[in-house]
């Protein structure tokens, strides 16, 4: 079981459905709801049973930023409690960015703020048309400093310098074309049928396979093209073709094809 403010399904062919589920605060942020999606994230990663995690949100919104109420509480605490607030939020995005399974964002409807920045922590993210997004934080007299990291590495610099400074709202093609979404859909329905065709795919890869991808993508993202970058690839290469899972997944296909 998930703690309270989020809600865990796991299928038995090892699909988690990470729910945000405050819909009645459009599943808004607060510390609680930081903490309990930081402990689900890490129990699916901790999980040999989970294959795919997807997130989603309750109701009619993915995620609204953080909790108002919350920001007006922390107001009055002293900086250093807020620094360990956001510290926590700050932590929680690394470990949803550093989770060895796939992620898959399904945005079900609006996402500000830190709801962005969810999106962009998650491997793959596809929504509805229809849902509107904003980097509002400056609207607030704040800047979205915890999720900038991810944020940046989702939609490049220049995007982020735009809709930071602006705090400006945007629909679901404008969130496609900039990359914070793959993919589009009109209605549910087709965003459901849009997940399940890429779960389909995740599932059919190997899942020691899937976790190198990801390792290999930090590895070489801002490196330097040089013979220390072609070393660590070649060695990762060479240290997968003798894997049981490759040499395994390998046999079967040239199986198939002799058939």
């Amino acid at each position: 079981m998930a703690p309270a403010g989020v809600r865990l399904e796991v299928s038995p062919a090892g699909v988690a459905r990470l729910t945000l589920d405050r819909a009645e605060r459009r599943n808004a942020f607060d510390g609680g709801m930081i903490g309990a999606l930081h402990t689900a994230i890490e129990q699916c990663a901790r999980d040999a049973g989970v294959r795919v995690l997807v997130l989603t949100g309750a109701g009619a919104a993915f995620c609204a930023g953080a909790d108002l109420a919350h920001m007006r509480a922390m107001g009055s605490a002293s900086e250093q409690e807020n620094f360990d607030d956001a510290l926590a939020l700050a932590s929680m995005l690394a470990a949803l960015d550093e989770c060895g399974k796939p992620v898959l964002a399904r945005v079900n409807g609006d996402a500000f703020g830190g709801g962005v920045g969810l999106i962009a922590c998650c491997d793959i993210a596809v929504g509805l048309a229809g849902a509107r997004f904003a980097l509002s934080e400056v609207k607030l007299g704040l800047v979205p400093a915890t999720i900038a990291p991810h944020v940046v590495a989702a939609i490049g610099a220049r995007a982020m310098r735009r809709y930071a400074l602006t705090g400006e709202r945007f629909d679901g093609a404008r969130a496609q074309s900039i990359g914070l979404l793959h993919e589009i859909a009109p209605d549910e329905a087709q965003l459901d049928e849009l997940v399940m065709r890429i779960v389909s795919e995740l599932l059919a890869g190997g899942a020691q396979a899937q976790q190198e991808v990801k390792q290999l993508v930090s590895e070489v993202t801002g490196a330097a093209r040089d013979g220390a970058l072609r070393r660590a690839t070649s060695q990762r290469l060479a240290r997968l073709r003798v894997s049981q899972e490759a040499r395994g997944r390998i046999e079967d296909f040239l199986g198939r094809r002799q058939r």
